[in-house]
């Protein structure tokens, strides 16, 4: 039994070095920051390939409005120590009464499709094997694991230094308040088994000073993101340390101080965290799909527009640039297309599309350079990929006005009109006399097994995977 299960690993590793090397295999990883909809993402995402020639409309998918695609199913995974994704449980969720959506990315999983197609390529038609596969994993995993890549490149005073910084400022000073003043009566050099239990408790007080800065300041730059997003991590003591924002010790400090135990687990969660996920996985992605949550920022402050144009700025400094060839794609696999998309753009009314798009490649130019200059496919998109509302026109003092029809998260129908979106960040007057009125929605109810209506996921998917299914 046991010769038989290495068997089949063998061949199932081999069937992925083949595909690979005929371009018939594609790891698409599907990230984000917190909110921005990446498990609802996933899901609708399947359902539509499932249901792609069926209850699906996707006008712009070539290989479907050609004719050419044969259909895609879930097949068995090959990383068999990866999670599976959830889809049949966010699938539920979205089905329930009433409609929820799925539960939040927490850790990576995984989950892989088969699509079926007829190629376009006059040489295989004419010898009859037009008939292609394409095996497509996709990867999903929290954004805040992104943004821990950059310690890689820090030791523990410069990390230190960078959080020091961030607390000048004065609505982050005030959150970080709590455990500043837990940490300062043991600043000073001491014996390693006195402070264990303060480093854990002074640890717990700065984990839920990054949940404050996310949850009230609307703050994006979390790290380490471990502490918010710990996974199977959960209690490790190399999740217990935090920045020494104090004076820094008259002496080198020896292992057993304070500062010492400190450094020392800022190490290792570099080398057992950060790392492996690096090695392991972001390194073997092909294509990247980051999704933004452009709203939640104009509904909170200006700091928050400019904290998360400076976090996707983060993002795009750890991506892997570069064309795939066939031997790299073997040996060393590269992104060579990358996708932001600004997400719920079913919370304003279609005319206002233009201007989210055009605030999303805003936050994302600083890093556009680069990914010309190193030869990558970068897009920005405006998309939902479960629309949560309808639109309807009505007549504002004899003038035509969009409104958006749907639920709020508390079952209260709704219609209103959200508002204008700024097409760039706006100026700091912006927030003083702000009028939108953007508000979550509760997904639509809808036939569990049919695809639920979308805003440009057809898009997405020629964009991803069109130049694959030729």
């Amino acid at each position: 039994m046991l010769r038989r299960e290495r068997w089949l690993n063998l061949q199932r590793k081999a069937d992925t070095l083949w595909q690979r090397t005929w371009d018939r295999h594609l790891r698409l990883a599907v990230t984000g920051l917190a909110r921005s909809g990446k498990t609802a993402f996933v899901t609708a995402l399947i359902q539509q390939l499932e249901q792609a020639g069926f209850s699906a409309k996707l006008p712009h998918w070539q290989v479907l409005q050609q004719g050419r695609l044969l259909g895609a199913q879930q097949v068995i995974q090959t990383h068999h120590h990866i999670p599976t994704f959830g889809y049949s449980q966010a699938l539920s969720m979205l089905a329930s009464d009433p409609p929820q959506w799925p539960d939040p990315t927490q850790t990576l999983s995984e989950i892989r499709l088969e699509l079926r197609f007829r190629s376009q390529q006059l040489l295989r038609q004419k010898i009859g094997h037009d008939v292609c596969r394409l095996y497509l994993d996709i990867v999903d995993y929290p954004g805040e694991w992104l943004l821990d890549l950059p310690l890689l490149d820090l030791n523990y005073a410069q990390w230190s230094e960078q959080v020091k910084e961030q607390l000048q400022s004065l609505s982050r000073r005030q959150l970080a308040e709590t455990w500043l003043q837990a940490g300062n009566h043991w600043v000073a050099t001491q014996p390693f088994a006195a402070v264990v239990d303060e480093v854990k408790q002074v640890s717990a007080l700065y984990t839920q000073y990054l949940h404050d800065c996310r949850q009230q300041l609307g703050l994006q730059s979390i790290q380490p993101g471990r502490f918010v997003l710990p996974g199977e991590f959960a209690g490790a003591p190399l999740l217990q340390f935090v920045p020494w924002v104090w004076g820094l010790p008259a002496e080198s400090p020896a292992n057993e101080s304070l500062y010492g135990l400190l450094q020392s687990r800022f190490e290792a969660y570099k080398e057992h965290v950060v790392k492996p996920f690096y090695r392991d996985h972001f390194s073997s992605f092909d294509r990247q799909i980051v999704l933004v949550d452009c709203l939640q920022p104009l509904k909170t402050s200006r700091d928050a527009i400019y904290d998360l144009r400076d976090t996707l700025g983060q993002l795009l400094q750890s991506f892997q640039y570069g064309n795939s060839h066939w031997w790299q794609r073997l040996f060393s696999p590269r992104i060579d297309k990358l996708l932001f998309v600004a997400s719920k753009a079913d919370h304003v009314t279609p005319e206002q599309h233009p201007a989210l798009l055009s605030l999303l490649r805003e936050l994302v130019h600083p890093g556009l350079a680069r990914a010309r200059f190193e030869g990558i496919s970068l897009e920005c998109m405006a998309m939902a990929a479960i629309r949560a509302s309808e639109y309807h026109q009505v007549d504002y003092n004899g003038q035509p006005l969009t409104v958006l029809h749907g639920v709020d998260m508390t079952g209260h129908e709704l219609a209103l009109f959200p508002g204008v979106i700024p097409a760039r960040i706006p100026e700091p007057d912006f927030w003083q006399n702000a009028s939108l009125r953007l508000t979550d929605l509760r997904p639509p109810v809808w036939n569990s097994a049919q695809a639920r209506p979308h805003i440009r996921l057809d898009q997405v998917l020629e964009y991803l995977l069109g130049d694959k299914m030729q």
